[in-house]
């Protein structure tokens, strides 16, 4: 059975002020989705399945899913604040979602089989999917055994400022440890610098491994997410910002001792548009990697 891919997009209305907006960065309007779709497909992906806002589900069928028809069998499932478990209600002030695990919560009813979970908007590269892609088809009738893309520190910095990476520890079997939220990250000097807790300067080594949220799990994945998300909103339900994250249940997992998450290295660039001035990088790399012959100028017919 082949792999799933599991693309996060419920904040793109918010994020892009309407799908009609959708940023087209490649040279026929792409999107940065449009290339994650096309890279999961050759690399042996059978499915993708997102996870969008019922508000946009029309806009998003018609502007979205119709260019992958005849390409890649594709599902889509909802995200919404009031989607709890039972004897839970939502605060009718909340406003922001409840985070990335709950977003990965909604794919249990149509996702029984290995399954990789990336943002809409961030460009992973080509060598990222191939990984991943790999790792899955072994993960088939295991459990328990997930794995993260760790991309090097260096290939995902922005030209234009400082950024935010979870910093990733990983033991001699080549498993995460620790995931560290580091701000401030930048290039100075020739060196790649951070500042801690105590607002000192330290450094990070070129290929020292960091999260961009590119997942690998199997199914029981959604069962423990479930079981946290209540012990997440029996001490933060009633809060408006609280967030439930995937590192935060991976690190359960890890730290219990239930879960393995194997750090799979790649050479693959990161890039996405952190800052406005970015966009124009990405389209320039964008035209690099199709001048590299890595992609062709039109992903799609439609």
């Amino acid at each position: 059975m082949k792999p799933t891919l599991f693309i996060l997009a419920a904040g793109m209305g918010s994020r892009y002020g309407g799908l009609k907006q959708l940023d087209g960065l490649g040279p026929n309007g792409e999107t940065i989705m449009d290339y994650s779709v096309y890279d999961a497909v050759r690399a042996g992906f059978g499915k993708v399945v997102f996870v969008i806002r019922k508000s946009f589900e029309a806009d998003f069928r018609r502007i979205v899913l119709k260019k992958y028809e005849g390409i890649v069998e594709t599902e889509v499932v909802f995200q919404e604040l009031d989607i709890l478990p039972k004897g839970y209600t939502l605060n009718p002030k909340r406003v922001k979602p409840w985070g990335t695990n709950h977003a990965v919560m909604m794919g249990k009813d149509v996702i029984k089989e290995p399954f990789a979970v990336i943002n809409a908007d961030d460009f992973y590269g080509r060598e990222s999917f191939e990984v991943m892609a790999e790792f899955l088809r072994n993960a088939e009738g295991k459990r328990h055994e997930y794995s993260m893309v760790g991309y090097r520190v260096g290939n995902t910095l922005s030209d234009s400022g400082s950024v935010a990476r979870g910093v990733c520890s990983v033991d001699e079997k080549g498993n995460l440890e620790t995931i560290v939220e580091r701000t401030s990250i930048i290039r100075k000097e020739g060196k790649i610098v951070f500042l801690d807790e105590d607002g000192k300067e330290q450094t990070l080594q070129e290929n020292t491994p960091v999260s961009m949220n590119f997942w690998g799990f199997t199914p029981e994945y959604f069962q423990y997410s479930e079981e946290m998300f209540v012990d997440f909103l029996k001490k933060h339900g009633n809060e408006l910002k609280s967030e439930f994250f995937i590192p935060m249940v991976v690190n359960n997992l890890i730290v219990s001792g239930t879960a393995t998450c194997k750090v799979l290295d790649t050479s693959a660039k990161w890039f996405g548009v952190t800052y406005a001035d970015d966009r124009q990088s990405v389209v320039d790399k964008i035209n690099q990697l199709i001048a590299d012959g890595i992609y062709p100028k039109k992903l799609y017919n439609s």
